[in-house]
């Protein structure tokens, strides 16, 4: 139970001016973009590294739980602190890019620094960080690496765990870690980044993050492909990323979604499509661009493409990603709640996967617009049900369990980026086994044996 002494021991680590229990801070952080909420027993913002061991030592002493916490911008309830406790924040001071190694290519940051404002940093100098994740704008790397975060761009570059080296970590005894090495090779003892890396908070609190850094490409192109059915589409997507091609992004819109952008924004798209693929390309040369988009026309005539666009300058590309970009905030047409999950299969299942989710969408009368990340096998399926009505928001969980069955049954995850915390705890054992859910538990019994650090996460 937490206490007022407990509120004052607290303050003289960090300041009067560094934790809170008003009102105002209790309900600012509450809340996720699951818009569930649950309120802390009080805020604290770190102001370094030494802060988070000794709060860590002193909550894991009187068994008061800890919900490390990014941005809140998760879609799982990672970051909620349902079983109250403290909320540690890094956005006040542990947001510092703390060094860009231009000879190593790396960069060294604290948690609390923003995804957008790291990739502007690295850029003016030359260089590139890849993940970016819609929320791109406002996550911080601390969240990004708690979540495994993905992003448009993985489908050449990978996500978050790709690019992360080494870790700076607090254990919830306190103790301090480091975990990687600022080198290109590294294979001594276990991989302890990996087992950090999307634990969601529940192992050990991160305080400082070393990430690979690629050069800049110089050209980008950008182009959209029209299909008359979505499995078309799905066709094309896992038949041009075996054709040698590897665009940076391959992202789609279905029928549900290009009509719901359409009479929201009137853009003129192709509203009796059954999909479209956006694509991007990038590269040094001007050759190399033209070779792969040569390709990537071929592969998408050869699967029935109708048209095929290509942005001529910046301002026609955005136009081509504006359907994409908006397509989230489209589909809202379709009912007051979206039951949205990111789910993940092999690239050359799509054309079943999606065919299976629209079986669903008739068989419990719920529209299923989806949209995503095909050029990895991420669809984020979006069940529009009434909010209002809780017959209807149990029947749109029913499909979102069928669909997750689904998923694991063709050899995909529950979730390609936004991770399991506590919405998806319920079907962690779809995909896992008693076997494989005692090892994740032992694994945070061995990290955490207090269970204080962000319980009941992951169904842990």
């Amino acid at each position: 139970m937490f206490s007022k002494k407990h509120f004052k021991n607290l303050a003289k680590i960090v300041g009067e001016e560094n934790i809170f229990s008003d009102k105002a801070h209790l309900i600012a952080y509450s809340y996720d973009a699951t818009r569930t909420k649950y309120e802390p027993d009080a805020v604290i913002f770190p102001k370094d590294e030494n802060d988070v061991s000794e709060i860590l030592k002193y909550c894991n002493k009187h068994k008061i739980v800890i919900v490390p916490r990014g941005a809140g911008s998760g879609f799982t309830g990672g970051a909620l602190p349902a079983n109250g406790g403290i909320v540690l924040g890094f956005e006040k001071h542990m947001n510092k890019i703390l060094e860009i190694d231009m000879e190593n290519m790396v960069a060294v940051v604290q948690p609390g620094v923003v995804n957008m404002h790291l990739q502007n940093a690295v850029e003016e100098v030359g260089l590139f960080y890849p993940p970016d994740p819609a929320s791109e704008h406002y996550s911080t790397i601390g969240g990004n690496v708690s979540e495994n975060a993905g992003g448009m761009r993985a489908a050449k570059y990978g996500i978050t765990k790709d690019f992360v080296m080494a870790l700076r970590a607090v254990l919830p005894s306190g103790e301090i870690i480091k975990a990687g090495k600022r080198t290109i090779k590294d294979v001594a003892g276990y991989n302890i980044p990996g087992i950090l890396v999307g634990s969601e908070g529940t192992l050990a609190v991160i305080t400082e993050i070393t990430l690979k850094l690629l050069s800049k490409p110089k050209l980008s192109k950008t182009a959209m492909g029209v299909f008359p059915t979505v499995e078309d589409a799905m066709n094309a997507v896992f038949k041009t990323m075996a054709s040698g091609v590897t665009p940076v992004a391959m992202e789609f819109l279905d029928n549900l979604s290009i009509r719901a952008v359409e009479e929201k924004f009137q853009k003129g798209l192709p509203v009796e499509a059954g999909a479209i693929l956006i694509t991007d390309v990038d590269g040094d040369l001007e050759v190399e661009l033209e070779t792969q988009l040569q390709t990537i026309q071929r592969v998408f005539k050869e699967n029935g493409c109708s048209e095929f666009k290509l942005a001529k300058d910046d301002k026609e590309a955005s136009e081509l990603w504006f359907a994409r970009k908006n397509a989230s905030q489209s589909i809202t047409i379709y009912g007051s709640k979206k039951l949205n999950e990111d789910i993940t299969v092999p690239r050359s299942i799509l054309p079943e996967l999606l065919r299976k989710i629209s079986e669903v969408s008739k068989k419990y009368g719920v529209k299923v617009p989806c949209f995503g990340h095909t050029g990895d096998g991420n669809v984020h399926t979006n069940v529009m049900v009434d909010g209002s009505d809780p017959k209807q928001v149990e029947i749109g969980h029913k499909a979102i369990e069928e669909i997750f069955k689904i998923t694991v049954e063709l050899g995909g995850t529950l979730s390609g980026e936004h991770g399991i915390g506590l919405s998806k705890a319920p079907f962690m054992h779809l995909a896992f086994s008693d076997a494989e859910m005692n090892l994740f538990r032992s694994i945070k019994k061995a990290f955490d044996p207090n269970n204080i650090l962000n319980p009941g996460k992951m169904g842990l």
